[in-house]
């Protein structure tokens, strides 16, 4: 942006305003020493062209909508047409998960985001032993294709797009989701949505996860090719850096990890024969935005460029949409605090502000009572209203990248970049991310992350507003949602009445045939994992012939 004159002139003056100016300040005024960044970049107190160096503008940032997409990925950004606004929402029964979908979407919001519990998760049915105490606690409880009809019913799914945060049992989930779409009259092909589909960070950083990495990676490329052929609107995943920051990685590892997943899954997909410019635009990613303004901005705008790159460099590709990177944005659930929790409308605030600024395409804001409980309906409402203030009355929206330039913002966004770049030549070093994740890598650097963060906070190193510092003795009162014990009675109720109800015959049937296509390697699931939810094969019974076929996955030791 400078040339080597201008930038030597610049060099010389600041030495000079350091020596003259800053040097008299520190008599009356002594300066915070040692300031970094999450992942340990170090903050000089002043950012000038000199950080920049001779930078290329059209090389480095280029302009919205182009290569290499620093500045955003659509033209016009929020000019054209605001992110998405979804809500996570899920808990209990279908029947009360429906009526906070509606609630929502009365409320403004303009996009469904599932949340599953965890014995749907792992592919468990509500009346599995290992189910009990948990069905309906974190998430809505889906057994069948009849839950997913309740979940959705009067709500028409050619009107809303849906993301599901669901992983290892992806495949039964979406062939359930797809089938209600079909009831509804709604062609497949015209739904749009995400799966989440993200295997392997449950492997470094969830746990969520039912089968080895092989046969995942096999169920993973499935659903890329099934959508290829019949679901053209679909997200077939969202590679997931969230759940790898919320464990308490640094913003750096977030997007170093999550892009070596990525890479694994292109290759799996270019392996299996796929079209790469044909499967590559419908990837999606998905962040967390943490507390570091800066940082959070800067690596939303290093992801793009570095994710261009990869796409168009390493793996080819010529289709500009395949080297777009389009990602959801959630809000930090780590950083909210039970004390003094109404800090965390604050929180929320800010960190939504840094995704609006980042330039995400879609955002969940959490709710002020999460680290009690599930969202309460005011809970909710203040959190979507929060993105609705941000769009409406804001002003961030009325421009392209508007930090862009800025030494500081441009600097880190470098930065950030450089050092992905370096965990990614590390990763494929050791093999690639599947390699990684088996030998504990990501595992370790991640935990490693974690106690470095948690010992700052231990020692006030770390201000966290209410907890190590400015704390106080106020009670505080909410009204928080609660999931009634009587629901898991209802659940196993309403299972039992399905399977006296369903043509068992048919079921068997299906069941024996999916078996069959497990045990052939290179035969595509999707299709008989679709017959199967038709006829009412629970999720569990699906999920326990699989588990025959491909085996449990035991985690390795890491230490």
């Amino acid at each position: 942006m400078s040339d080597r004159k201008s930038l030597d002139e610049i060099r010389k003056q600041k030495e000079r305003w350091e020596k003259e100016i800053v040097t008299k300040s520190f008599d009356k005024l002594p300066e915070r020493s040692n300031v970094t960044t999450s992942a340990g970049i170090e903050i000089k107190r002043l950012y000038t062209p000199t950080d920049l160096g001779e930078s290329d503008y059209l090389k480095d940032l280029g302009f919205p909508g182009e290569y290499p997409f620093t500045r955003g990925v659509y033209p016009t950004m929020y000019r054209g047409r605001f992110w998405t606004m979804r809500q996570y929402a899920g808990f209990g029964t279908a029947e009360q998960t429906n009526k906070r979908f509606k609630y929502l979407l009365e409320h403004g919001q303009t996009g469904l985001s599932v949340a599953f519990d965890f014995p749907t998760q792992v592919g468990y049915d509500c009346d599995h032993p290992l189910a009990l105490g948990e069905v309906g606690k974190v998430g809505v409880s889906a057994s069948t294709l009849r839950d997913m009809e309740v979940l959705f019913e009067g709500i028409p799914l050619e009107k809303v797009t849906t993301s599901m945060t669901i992983n290892a049992p992806a495949n039964v989930l979406l062939a359930m989701y797809a089938a209600v779409g079909k009831k509804q009259g709604c062609d497949p092909s015209k739904l749009g949505g995400t799966v989440q589909n993200d295997v392997l960070k449950e492997y470094v950083a969830r746990g969520m996860y039912i089968f080895p990495p092989k046969p995942s990676m096999r169920m993973v490329t499935d659903i890329f090719e099934y959508c290829a052929q019949n679901m053209p609107q679909w997200n077939t995943i969202s590679i997931s850096g969230y759940h790898i920051r919320e464990a308490g990685s640094t913003a750096v590892q977030e997007v170093a990890f999550t892009f070596a997943n990525a890479i694994a899954y292109v290759e799996a997909a270019v392996d299996r024969g796929l079209d790469l410019d044909k499967f590559a635009g419908r990837l999606s990613f998905f962040f967390a935005a943490h507390n570091n303004l800066f940082e959070e901005v800067a690596k939303f705008r290093a992801a793009r460029r570095l994710w261009a790159r990869i796409m168009r460099e390493r793996f080819g590709a010529k289709n500009p949409s395949s080297w777009m990177l389009r990602f959801h944005t959630q809000t930090s659930g780590v950083s909210l605090t039970a004390q003094q929790p109404y800090n965390n409308v604050v929180r929320v605030t800010l960190q939504a502000l840094m995704a609006v600024l980042g330039g995400t395409q879609s955002l969940h804001t959490n709710s002020f009572d999460e680290a009690y409980a599930l969202p309460s309906e005011q809970a909710v409402s203040v959190a979507l209203r929060t993105q609705q203030i941000i769009a409406h009355e804001s002003g961030v929206v009325d421009t392209v990248d508007p930090l862009a330039g800025s030494y500081y913002i441009e600097y880190l966004t470098k930065e950030i970049e450089e050092r992905v770049e370096e965990y990614i030549q590390k990763i494929d070093e050791i093999g690639g991310a599947v390699a990684a994740i088996e030998k504990g890598f990501m595992q370790r650097e991640i935990m490693e992350s974690a106690y470095r963060f948690q010992k700052e906070v231990e020692t006030k190193k770390r201000t966290v507003v209410g907890v190590n510092d400015f704390t106080g003795k106020e009670e505080v009162t909410m009204k928080l949602l609660q999931v009634n014990r009587s629901v898991e009675r209802k659940l196993v109720e309403g299972l039992r009445e399905i399977k006296r109800q369903r043509n068992k015959i048919g079921v068997d049937e299906a069941l024996a045939k999916m078996r069959k296509a497990a045990e052939m390697e290179k035969t595509n699931l999707m299709p008989f994992i679709f017959e199967a939810v038709k006829e009412y094969a629970t999720l569990g019974e699906i999920c326990g012939i699989l588990r025959e076929v491909f085996g449990e996955y035991r985690p390795p030791s890491i230490f």
